[in-house]
């Protein structure tokens, strides 16, 4: 069977247009840090690292697993992100972004798996940044989310509505 995260992970990934709230619970994941503009081509050479080895685990993982387990491939998630500023202003600021993007990894896929593919693309390919890939398992929590529509430039006022959301009900953003 085909593991699509679109199909078995909908409270998670069925994000809608107005706020929610939700518990996220602990995930793997593969994550570049950095800072600045998600315009700049750094920004889109950390995000090409990421999925060379994010289709590197799953190929893996689909030519060596067991046929006898219950999941043989699945489909790469998508790219997630955790934005904050640099310092506290009022306006955005591009080029004080700080991220962690990241791509989330199924339960059955192990650092170890990790290791091997990120060597097999070290050798490769030559992609830069790969050597800041990390694999990581993260606990969100309870959080809360909406799906934005449109331009990077025009995500402020998605986090307007958001932060009107936890006003209204109490959460205090972090």
């Amino acid at each position: 069977m085909k593991h699509e995260w679109k199909k078995h992970e909908k409270e998670i990934y069925g994000v809608k247009a107005k706020p929610c709230v939700l518990d996220i619970p602990t995930q793997k994941y593969i994550i570049l840090s950095g800072r600045g503009n998600p315009n700049d081509e750094i920004f889109s050479d950390k995000v090409a690292a990421l999925f060379s080895v994010a289709y590197k685990i799953k190929m893996a993982y689909k030519a060596f697993a067991p046929k006898s387990n219950e999941i043989t491939d699945y489909t790469v998630y998508p790219l997630e992100g955790i934005w904050s500023m640099a310092s506290e202003k009022e306006y955005l600021v591009k080029e004080e972004l700080q991220y962690r993007i990241m791509i989330r990894q199924p339960d059955f896929i192990s650092r170890k798996m990790f290791d091997n593919a990120l060597e097999t693309v070290k050798v490769r390919k030559n992609i830069p940044y790969l050597t800041d890939i990390s694999f990581e398992t993260i606990c969100d929590g309870r959080c809360i989310q909406i799906l934005h529509k449109g331009a990077f430039d025009d995500e402020p006022a998605s986090f307007e509505i958001m932060d009107g959301y936890c006003m209204e009900h109490g959460y205090k953003r972090m």
